[in-house]
């Protein structure tokens, strides 16, 4: 009777109708940005040839999640969160649009991708705050981990599904109209399944507030919060630096191109590996939940991910590099899955937009500043030097974070962190959560 008892408890999530139909539209939009992210990757570099332009890539949708952080966070404390939802699916599906016309009118020219781009930072900015602060209301507390493993899992399996059908398309179309066209029916089949989607587990009351009232002090108050908790700050900064400087995914149209000699087809692959190895990773911790100490698995796993970096970077061989790929995207979903739960179950209901929208700011947009940094570095120091120094980096950081937060690096298990073991902080942490009018 145990087996099938345990089978269950790994699918506890599923028996909540929101989150499925939730993770069906986020699959399909997920998917399609990365069939987006293939093709404007391999379109800019036929068009300059240029590393840089690459970082440019990255630094347009990083700058206006940047700028926009403060807001997005407020956006998705003080409306309904599935209505943020609805609009940006809605919002991904016209960007995908406009590029597809800019590549008929101006297939030669890199600078009005770029403006399309900075769109689409937008729209990523209001989307990943929203999507990931509504997901504690889609299951009861006891079944959060096993969302947030699941939750992890179907991301990846987009991450797997996009780049490949996306580098497949791109090669058999000889360029991106296609990807970029089907990238816009999936966006319209996930905004269709968003209009499903109804919250139904609220923990604890939300403090809702007129959108008029928001102030400095409210919309920043997800840094008060998080810089009253050193756990908390520590898990997602180092994230922030690991991530930053091991970007090596920017640079991979150069790697397909030049170094392993390959064409659309392997950048596909390149791309999916990472989401192979971290879907794997979520499948297992979804079924076999972490149990020992967050906080030191979670120093070991970013190292992991530092030195996965350093072996991508020296190979020569597409197999070398796609277990490389697939090994760094393991270690990354560990330190995900405990930055996740950490982050979300320790936030009040209240605070969840404003924390997740600088969350996000350290690890999401990172992704794309890491880019920028990657490109930037590569024109000067060569490509090769630039994912090699960016692993080693990394791993620099773990040493520091190890001495700079104690508290990171005795944290116990995931049980044992929750939102009661955060009820006794300073006043004026809490106070930053629960005050604004």
């Amino acid at each position: 009777m145990s087996a099938p008892t345990d089978a269950r408890a790994g699918r506890a999530a599923f028996a909540h109708p929101a989150f499925v139909i939730f993770e069906i539209a986020r699959f399909l939009i997920v998917a399609a940005v990365e069939m987006q992210a293939v093709a404007v990757g391999w379109q800019v570099y036929e068009i300059t040839k240029r590393p840089l332009d690459l970082g440019y890539v990255g630094l347009a949708q990083f700058l206006p999640s940047f700028l926009l952080f403060p807001v997005s966070g407020h956006a998705s404390d003080h409306y309904e969160r599935r209505h943020v939802l609805t609009a940006c699916y809605a919002g991904y599906g016209i960007c995908f649009a406009l590029l597809l016309a800019l590549t008929h009118r101006v297939p030669h020219t890199a600078g009005p991708i770029y403006v399309v781009l900075v769109l689409i930072g937008v729209v990523r900015s209001f989307n990943s705050t929203a999507s990931r602060s509504i997901l504690p209301q889609l299951v009861p507390e006891k079944d959060f981990p096993n969302a947030v493993a699941w939750n992890a899992t179907i991301f990846q399996g987009a991450t797997i599904l996009g780049p490949s059908f996306g580098g497949l398309l791109y090669a058999a179309a000889r360029g991106p109209s296609a990807v970029y066209a089907i990238a816009m029916l999936i966006a319209m089949g996930a905004t269709i399944s968003s209009f499903r989607i109804r919250p139904q587990f609220q923990a604890r009351p939300r403090q809702v507030t007129s959108p008029r009232s928001m102030t400095l002090k409210s919309v920043f108050a997800g840094l008060h919060f998080i810089w009253g908790r050193k756990l908390i700050l520590g898990a997602i900064s180092l994230d922030l630096f690991a991530v930053l400087l091991g970007g090596a995914v920017a640079l991979l149209p150069v790697y397909a191109r030049e170094i392993l000699h390959t064409g659309p087809w392997g950048l596909g692959l390149l791309r999916t590996a990472p989401g192979v190895g971290a879907a794997l990773m979520a499948v297992v911790l979804a079924h076999r939940p972490l149990r020992g100490r967050s906080g030191p698995t979670l120093l070991w796993a970013v190292a992991g991910f530092g030195i996965f970096t350093i072996i991508f970077g020296l190979s020569r061989s597409l197999t070398i590099s796609l277990i490389a790929l697939v090994l760094l995207g393991a270690s990354d979903m560990i330190s995900v899955i405990i930055r996740a739960t950490l982050t979300q179950l320790a936030t009040p209901d209240e605070m969840r937009g404003r924390v997740t929208a600088v969350d996000m700011i350290f690890i999401g947009t990172s992704n794309e500043f890491g880019q920028f940094e990657s490109g930037l570095t590569a024109q000067w120091f060569g490509t090769v030097p630039a994912v090699v120094l960016g692993g080693v980096g990394t791993l620099v950081v773990i040493v520091l974070w190890a001495w700079l937060f104690p508290e990171l690096r005795h944290a116990g298990s995931l049980e044992e962190i929750s939102v009661s073991r955060f009820e006794n902080a300073p006043a004026a942490a809490m106070d930053s959560g629960s005050s604004f009018s």
